[in-house]
Order: structure tokens, then sequence, then C-alpha cells
């Protein structure tokens, strides 16, 4: 209690302003700062997804490559954009802090989209252009004009993982989350972040999309590096209302400590106590952690060896010296466990970003070819993403007034679905957004073949464009489900000095799953080879309905393998109370 009117006092104990003075309520942090970094990241989200979702008709189009390249290349931009919010969290968690890895990213990725303008201005950095009707053939980029476009890309995918891996948790630090009021605010500005990230990802597949299409790449791109600019001076002009907090250090660490400690006495035999293991209670009082302590499991025992006590752990002193590669609390253990028994979890839900990433190549190319006309206007091909994002925000409210209340009632359970049971239906919902992708494929094949236009790649073919709807519907709807499942399950289950392990995870299965569809494509492309292709550079003599019913295939076995995991699954709570011990109150969400 004796911290308490500290905490609500004039100054924070754990906050410090930009001079490194302790941090005074009134005068730095809350909705001011706040909304600063909203609308830098909403910036970000415009600039990043301004460029993926039209991408790949501007690589098949004006660069000429064919639709598999074309395709990998978009998933490879995006996987690698999200791996790097890994490398992004580590350099914020262990050297720059939050706020200088999100004013250096983002003139990282400024730059990125600067140059990528830059090449769609000048007329050598982009092959010519082809007339296929009157028998030109098309020249693809040539290397140096590949060159300068992936250095665009990858500088742009660098700077919006740096970006991306901080921003929300740089927001939430701007809220005390040991005043009441404050959290109240922190948990208003994780709704706000999504609806701003909401609002930048609807401008970028509407507006934007239309500017590219129809005024030119130029307008399109520079307008996202103007946008990303805007994000950073608005960023950087509440530099003195933020609030700062102090390194903690990255979870990665932890891991590869306790790995690396229990291979340097992989040859001791463990004790057959428990108790004689080393642990926080061990820890001299000025360096005692502030964890809860966990109790010992028999899974993974290999790594109990961390925590054995050797006489060359003490010093002259008879102290213990904590040297964290050497020797590490058995809590510090069983924190790894925690996060090994998630890996099966985790690796049964990267398929569904393989399916996720084709809304953003062979669905954008399937638009393209058929009638996207309202009247006398043209729906640009990638505004489809527009169903995506829209059933993304129906869901949400539906899940919330509709699917809870029920699911209460039937699994009588307070939060309605549990995180698990979120990601399931997540999954489901993939297959049928598979299964309604390879449908419609077939139909606008046969569409293709009855007015004899199999032959002509650029001929619009007399099929309205909406009935790619439903896939694009039951992608956005199943991310609702597993996006929020995911972060939900990772956030409870990690261990509470790991909350952003949480965030980590959660990005590396979209990463993978970017990366696995392009190694499918690559796969099937070789595979296929050039008679029979499935991904033919012209869709109309293609059989793309047969890598959706792959990954149809390929996600419902997922799914089986998913159930199995999810029933060996045991929350943390449970398993904890099951020893007797109560958990403790989760720290906030800071995503």
């Amino acid at each position: 209690m004796t911290e308490l009117p500290q905490a609500q006092g004039k100054t924070l104990p754990d906050a410090w302003d930009y001079k490194g003075r302790p941090a005074e309520r009134s005068k730095t942090g809350g909705w001011t700062s706040a909304a600063m970094i909203l609308g830098g990241e909403a910036c970000e989200r415009l600039t990043t997804l301004g460029i993926a979702v039209n991408l790949v008709t501007y690589l098949t189009g004006t660069m000429h490559l064919g639709n598999a390249s074309a395709a990998n290349t978009v998933t490879n931009f995006l996987g690698t954009s999200f791996m790097l919010c890994l490398l992004g969290g580590f350099i914020a968690d262990t050297f720059l802090g939050r706020y200088l890895t999100i004013a250096i990213f983002a003139t990282v990725q400024a730059a990125g989209v600067t140059i990528l303008t830059i090449s769609t201005i000048i007329p050598s950095l982009r092959p010519p252009k082809c007339n296929l009707n009157h028998g030109q053939s098309c020249i693809q980029a040539s290397g140096m004009q590949l060159v300068v476009l992936y250095i665009a890309l990858y500088l742009t995918a660098l700077g919006t993982g740096g970006l991306k891996s901080s921003v929300s948790g740089f927001g939430s630090d701007q809220f005390d989350d040991s005043d009441p009021q404050e959290r109240n605010q922190m948990t208003n500005f994780f709704n706000w972040f999504f609806f701003f990230i909401s609002i930048g990802s609807l401008a970028a597949v509407t507006v934007l999309v239309y500017i590219q299409d129809n005024l030119g790449r130029e307008w399109g791109y520079g307008i996202c590096a103007c946008a990303i600019v805007f994000g950073l001076v608005v960023f950087l002009s509440g530099t003195r209302r933020y609030r700062f907090k102090k390194l903690v250090g990255s979870p990665l660490t932890q891991i590869a400590s306790v790995f690396v400690a229990a291979w340097r006495k992989r040859h001791l035999d463990l004790p057959s106590d428990p108790s004689m293991f080393f642990n926080i209670d061990d820890i001299p009082v000025e360096g005692k952690k502030t964890k809860q302590r966990l109790p010992h499991t028999k899974q993974f025992r290999f790594l109990d060896k961390a925590a054995i006590f050797k006489d060359s752990d003490m010093s002259n002193s008879t102290t213990v010296v904590i040297n964290k590669w050497n020797l590490a609390t058995l809590t510090d253990v069983e924190e790894v466990k925690m996060v090994i028994r998630m890996l099966p979890i985790w690796a049964t839900t990267i398929i569904f970003w393989t399916v996720y990433a084709q809304m953003t190549t062979f669905s954008v190319s399937q638009a393209t070819t058929m009638n996207r006309h309202i009247g006398s206007f043209e729906i640009p091909g990638a505004s489809l993403t527009f169903f995506f994002v829209g059933s993304i925000l129906l869901t949400v409210p539906v899940y919330d007034r509709i699917i809870v209340p029920i699911a209460r009632k039937v699994f009588k359970t307070p939060q309605g679905l549990t995180p698990l049971q979120r990601i399931g239906v997540g999954l489901v919902l993939s297959i049928f957004a598979m299964v309604a992708a390879a449908l419609c494929e077939i139909k606008r094949l046969r569409a293709a073949r009855s007015h004899g236009l199999t032959n002509d790649p650029t001929a619009e073919i007399p099929l309205s464009v909406f009935w790619l709807v439903p896939q694009f519907f039951l992608v956005g709807a199943g991310e609702a489900f597993t996006y929020i499942g995911q972060l939900d399950f990772f956030l409870r289950e990690c261990p509470k000095g790991m909350k952003t392990m949480s965030t980590g995870l959660f990005l590396s299965t979209l990463s993978l799953g970017f990366f696995v569809s392009s190694l499918l494509v690559s796969l099937v492309h070789k595979v296929t080879g050039d008679k029979k292709p499935w991904l033919a550079d012209n869709l109309n003599q293609g059989r793309l309905y047969d890598f959706y019913w792959l990954l149809a295939i390929l996600s419902a076995l997922n799914f089986v393998i998913y159930l199995a995991f999810a029933r060996w699954y045991v929350y943390k709570d449970k398993r904890l109370a099951e020893e007797g011990i109560e958990l403790e109150e989760p720290e906030p969400a800071c995503h």
C-alpha cells in the first residue's frame, strides 16, 4: 500500500520524460501522446497495405513477371515484414527502446517507399510496355531493374517490421496501469488502435488502389511515401509529451540462456528432489526478480539441468554468482517450458496465414480478368480486398453481441469461446474459403472457354467479379477469429515476464504462413511444369482451382492435427490450480 500514493501522485515511479526526469502525470502520457502514436500507425498501415495489396498487378502488368513469380515476390515481401518484427522487438527491448526503434525504422520505411516511387517515375527502371493484341512480346524486367525494386521493397519491409513491433507497446506505455482511470483508457486505446488500423486499411484498398490503377503508380506510391513521412513527423512532434519506460530485455535471451545452461550441464545427474534446484528464493534479496514462483513439472526434463547448482556458482565470499548462461532458476526453466508447450498450437496455425496470403496474390489476379463494372465505374481488382476488411469489421461485433452470449450458455464459460475454440473456428472458415475459391475459379474458366477467351490473358471474362466475394469474406471472418484467438491464447499462456513473446509468437505465424505460400507455389509450379501448369502466366490456361483444392486439403489435415493438440493442451491457470497455486493477475495486453 506504500507505493499507491506515489503511483497516483504528481510523478510516476516507472516512467521518465524525454530528458530522463521522472514523468509528471499531468504533463506526459495520456490521450494527447497516444493520439500522435495512433496517427503514425494509421499512416504506416495505409502505406504498407497500399503497396502490398496491389503489388501483384504491378509485378505482372508493369514488370512483366509471371503469375507464380509475382505471387512469391508479394508473399516473400509480406513474410519478411512480419519476420522482421521479431528483430525490431528484440532491438527495442534490449538496446534502443520503443521510441527510437519506431523513429529509426519509420525513416527506413520512408526511404524504401521513396525509392519505389522513383523507380515508377524513371523509365529506365522498368521494362517497356507491351501490347499482346499486336503480337508484341513482353520484355521481363532486367536484373538491374529487379535489384532496384527489391531494394525498395525490402527496405520497406525492414522499416515496417521495426515499426510494427513497437508502436502498440509504446502506445500502452502512455498509460499507467496502476491507476484505475488510466487502465480503462489503455483498454480504449487498443480499441482505437484497431479502429485506426482498419481506417488505414480501408483507405489503402479503396482510394489508393483506385489512384494506382487510374492515375498511375507514381501517384499511388508517392502518396504512400508522403503518408509515412507525415506519420513520422506527427510521431516525432509528440516527443515532449511521451512517457518512456526502461529497457526490460528480450524474452528470447531468457530462452537462449536456459538452453545454453542446460547444454553446459548436460553431463550432470538430475536431483530426485525438485527442492534441490536453484530457484528465485535463492537469489540475493537485492537481485531478486519480481516474478511468480512456478512449480516443477516433469516434461522436458533435460532443461531442468540449467537449474542445477554447482560449487563453481559460488564466489569466495560464499555468495551466489548469477550468470544466466551458466545458472537459471527453476522458475525461469518452467517459463521456457510454458513457451515450448505452446509450440504445437503455434505450428498448426501457420497454414491459416498461407490461405490468407492468396487474398493478396492469386485472388487479385483472378479479379483483374473478370467483369468489374458497376454501371460505368470499374472497380480496381485489388479493391475486392474491401470485402475482406469489411468482413473483419462485421465479424467482431457479431461475435461480441451474438456468438458470445450463445456460447456462454452452451459451454458454461464466462468468455464464450475459449482462445483455442476461436482459433478452431477460424481454421474451419479458411477451409470453406478455399473450397469457395476453387469452385469460383472453375466457374470463371468455364465462362472463359464458352466465350473463346482462353488464349487471351487480357480479355475481360463476362463473369461478375462479385463471385469472388465469398472467398474474401470467409478468409476475413476467419482472420477475425484466428487473429484475436491467437493473441488471446499467446498473451494468456505466456509467462508474465515474457509478455512481448506473445506478440512475437503471433507475428511469426503470419511470417511463416507467407513463406509457406511461396514454397508451395514454387513446388507446384515446378512439379506441374509447362505442359499442364496449375499456375500459368495466363490464368485462363491454368488450373488454379487445383491449387485451391490442395490448400483446402492441407488445411483440413492441419485442422485434424490442431484438434489433437488442442485437446492435449492444458491452460496455464488450470495447470497451476491443480498444483494449488493461484495465478497472479496478468499484465495488460500490449499488442
